[in-house]
């Protein structure tokens, strides 16, 4: 497995759509706050299959498009963008706000690869 090249800080276009997701979830302020205290959370690391066991989520496959460009970018060495976190404590899983797509594109080559991220 080549190792996942990230890029220093989140790219700025994930944090409209990581609003845009959390606005489909949770009120418009409570989506906005989250949004706000994402920009300035630290990152940090988590393996993937950790990401994903908390997430609820499942994966998807490589005949996804999304999934497919990102799995293209990891065996070029491009940098990805960390993932944007929320922990929602109520229903005891995390959310991804954004970066589902490079998380499925990551987990399909280790599970055991830690993850950039930033999480609230």
């Amino acid at each position: 497995m080549k190792d996942v090249t990230w890029l220093p800080d989140v790219e700025e276009h994930n944090y409209p759509a990581a609003l845009s997701y959390l606005s489909l979830i949770y009120s418009d302020e409570r989506a906005g706050t989250l949004a706000s205290r994402l920009r300035k959370a630290p990152i940090v690391q988590f393996k993937a299959k950790d990401i994903f066991r908390a997430s609820q989520l499942s994966i998807l496959g490589v005949s996804n498009s999304r999934v497919e460009k990102d799995r293209e970018k990891i065996q070029k060495g491009i940098g990805l963008s960390p993932l944007l976190l929320a922990r929602d404590e109520q229903n005891g899983k995390v959310v991804i706000a954004d970066g589902y797509h490079r998380m499925c594109a990551i987990y399909g080559f280790n599970e055991d690869v830690w993850i950039h991220c930033k999480i609230i």
